[in-house]
């Protein structure tokens, strides 16, 4: 990792941790009943343990990365947009652990918040992230509805049946199931690789990139969301639990398809490398603003958590 990629992700993760808190603090509701707002402290609780827990802020990081590869990078509006995307993110992770899903104790090294809380709040929890979610994006500064109601469509599309949820009911049809490769790189590109593509997307869309900008970036979406899962799958088997602040050997321990069990570990390591060459051929005619872009897809398939 050179330094000014360094320094590039350490403020992006910075400031999308500084932008969290109030984009998820309620805006003009007060509770005249001050015993109903006693009750939901247990709920606002749980909902900011899970969302500031740390992680690699990765699809934030690209939201803004996204915005300097277009000379955007100091729009107003990026800030919502990261929040939007990492709370929709952190919904996933409350629900995926929970005991009916992947029943996981750890995420990032603390207990998962129905160990932390209870199943029930926790349910709650990714309820409300999700929810609050779009109310950030409807808050979004400026006058141009139009872009506001296509991030929120982009979103939408990316979080339901037809990205992540819809990743995720196939990922868990296909426990001791047998996958072929583009089966097992479809159900990735929706559970992973559609939060990450959308990220980019939404990004550009609130930016004003040219249609040959949008696409081209879209490709690079697509290439880094499947190499993100490839090389978690990779680490899940060679790094440690300690490492991945979560059970090590998750997957396999729950008998689900992966990358290295279809591919064998080199195999899997050569399609990380061949997606991150796509993307950086996907940025070609992208200027050196685009750099972090280019870092951050080195960054994904470099990772050991």
């Amino acid at each position: 990792m050179t330094p000014d990629f360094a320094k590039f992700l350490a403020d992006s993760q910075q400031r999308v941790q500084q932008s969290l808190p109030t984009a998820l603090s309620n805006t003009g509701s007060e509770y005249a009943d001050a015993d109903a707002s006693t009750k939901l402290q247990r709920l606002s609780e749980a909902s900011i343990y899970s969302l500031m827990n740390g992680g690699k802020r990765v699809r934030a990081s690209l939201v803004y990365a996204t915005a300097h590869a277009l000379g955007q990078g100091t729009s107003p509006g990026l800030d919502e947009i990261a929040c939007a995307i990492e709370m929709i993110h952190a919904y996933s992770l409350v629900h995926d652990d929970l005991p009916a899903m992947d029943d996981d104790d750890l995420r990032r090294g603390k207990p998962t918040c129905h160990i932390a809380f209870d199943e029930a709040t926790a349910i709650l929890v990714g309820d409300a992230l999700q929810a609050r979610a779009f109310e950030v994006l409807t808050n979004l500064p400026g006058e141009n509805a139009s872009a506001k109601l296509a991030l929120i469509r982009q979103l939408s599309a990316a979080a339901g049946p037809r990205g992540m949820v819809g990743g995720q009911a196939i990922d868990l049809a296909a426990v001791d199931q047998q996958l072929d490769l583009a089966a097992l790189q479809t159900m990735h590109q929706l559970k992973t690789g559609a939060l990450i593509r959308v990220a980019i997307a939404m990004s550009a869309i609130w930016c004003g990139a040219s249609e040959q900008q949008l696409s081209q970036l879209d490709r690079y979406g697509k290439a880094i969301g499947l190499s993100f899962q490839v090389q978690d799958d990779i680490i899940d088997i060679e790094s440690n639990t300690e490492t991945l602040g979560k059970t090590q050997g998750a997957d396999q321990a729950l008998n689900k398809p992966t990358f290295p069990a279809l591919l064998g570990m080199l195999g899997a390591k050569q399609l990380a490398q061949d997606l991150h060459a796509e993307a950086l051929k996907s940025l070609s005619d992208f200027d050196e603003r685009a750099t972090p872009l280019r870092d951050l897809s080195h960054y994904i398939i470099a990772r050991n958590h």
